[in-house]
């Protein structure tokens, strides 16, 4: 029994200090990944990316496109071309939302 106590006892003492550390690691996680995300080239980096990969889809698009025809989903030909439109500085893409 009195091991049983001095193990639970431990257990407890270790999940408080752990958890307060564990609290502590992640708020400094959470600072150092906001000015990251913040700094300026990490910002023009990431808007480079979000271009070229907005170009790659239209260009992945047509290839499909030329190769199924008219078999292309709907819905995949829409957010293609709300792609086109928002690298030509349109209105906001629609990727991930649901059409329910």
């Amino acid at each position: 029994m009195r091991y049983r106590i001095t193990f639970i006892a431990g257990l407890a003492v270790g999940y408080v200090l752990g958890t307060r550390a564990g609290r502590e690691r992640y708020e400094q996680l959470k600072k150092s990944a906001r000015e990251f995300a913040q700094n300026p080239a990490v910002r023009n980096a990431a808007e480079s990316a979000a271009q070229t990969s907005r170009e790659m889809a239209g260009k992945a698009y047509h290839a499909v496109s030329d190769k199924v025809g008219d078999h292309v989903p709907d819905s995949v030909a829409e957010r293609v071309r709300s792609l086109r439109e928002r690298s030509q500085g349109g209105a906001e893409d629609d990727w991930g939302t649901s059409n329910t």
